[in-house]
C-alpha cells in the first residue's frame, strides 16, 4: 500500500477490502493490505529471532526443530488446499528456549514455539500438530491483519500508518480491552480451524482432544488466559469436532 493511502484525501481510493475466513466463511473488513501487514510483521519477527539467536536461545533444541518442520510441512499443505494463496508465503518454523514464549504465529506464516512449553505439556507429535494447527490457523484466517484493521477503526484519527496502529495495539490497554471480544472469537476460530487442518493433514482426533485436555488440566500454563475461551469450553469444542471428524468417515 502506498504511503498516500494513509491520508484522508486518498482514503476512498484505498478503501476497505473484504475477506472471508476459510471453512467458516465469516466476513472480515480489512483496511490494510495483506502484503503490508506481512512485511511489517516479518520485520518485527526478524528482529525478535535475531535477538533470540544472539542470546543463544533460538533453535537450540534441534530435535524439536526437526519435529516442528516435519509436522508443519503437512499442516501447511493442508492450509494451501483451503487457501491457495498461502502457498506463496515464506513459512518459517523456529523454536526457542525463552520460557516466556509458548507459541506464536505472525502474519505471513512466521511461527515460533517455546521448547519449555512443549516439554511442560509433554506433547506427542499429534498434540504438537494440534498446537501448530492452531497457530497456522491464525495466519490463514489473517487474524493479525483483522485485529490491526479493527484497531484502526477504534482510533479517533483513523487515517494513520500501520506502524502507529501496531504500536498503539501493543501499548494501549484500552484498545486491547475494546478488542477483547474479537480476540476471544479469533482464538475459538483458530481452535476449530486448526483442528480441521490437523485432521486434513492426517492426525488423529484423539491427539487433538488430548492436547486440549492437557491445557484444561493446567490452567496455570501459557495459552490459557483471558484472551482465550475457558479451558473447559475449548475441551468441549475439541470433543465435538472429533465427533464430526468421525462422522466424515
Amino acid at each position: 500500500m502506498h504511503a498516500a493511502c494513509f491520508f484522508s484525501g486518498f482514503l476512498f481510493a484505498c478503501g476497505m477490502a473484504g475477506a472471508q475466513v476459510p471453512e467458516s466463511g465469516r466476513a472480515q473488513d480489512m483496511r490494510f493490505s495483506a502484503e503490508e501487514v506481512a512485511s511489517t510483521a516479518e520485520d518485527r519477527y526478524i528482529e525478535r529471532v535475531v535477538g533470540l539467536a544472539a542470546d543463544g536461545r533460538l533453535d537450540d533444541d534441534r530435535v524439536l526443530l526437526a519435529r516442528l518442520q516435519s509436522i508443519g510441512a503437512g499442516l501447511v499443505r493442508a492450509a494451501v488446499a483451503l487457501k491457495p494463496e498461502v502457498a506463496g508465503w515464506e513459512w518459517e518454523f523456529h523454536t526457542t528456549s525463552d520460557a516466556e514464549v509458548d507459541a506464536i504465529c505472525m502474519a505471513g506464516g512466521k511461527i515460533l514455539v517455546g521448547s519449555a512449553f512443549v516439554r511442560q505439556l509433554a506433547l506427542g507429535d499429534g498434540e504438537l500438530a494440534t498446537l501448530l494447527g492452531h497457530e497456522i490457523a491464525h495466519a490463514v484466517a489473517e487474524h493479525h491483519r483483522e485485529t490491526l484493521s479493527e484497531a484502526l477503526f477504534l482510533n479517533r484519527y483513523p487515517v494513520v500508518p500501520l506502524e502507529v496502529v501496531m504500536e498503539r495495539l501493543e501499548s494501549d490497554l484500552s484498545v486491547q480491552i475494546r478488542l477483547s471480544k474479537l480476540s476471544s472469537m479469533q482464538e475459538s476460530e483458530a481452535d476449530q480451524l486448526g483442528m480441521v487442518l490437523a485432521h486434513r493433514a492426517g492426525w488423529a482426533a484423539a491427539d487433538m482432544v488430548s492436547f486440549y485436555r492437557k491445557l484444561s488440566d493446567g490452567d496455570q500454563m501459557a495459552l490459557v488466559s483471558s484472551a482465550y475461551p475457558a479451558s473447559a469450553s475449548r475441551l468441549s469444542m475439541a470433543r465435538g469436532m472429533a465427533l464430526l471428524f468421525q462422522s466424515d468417515r
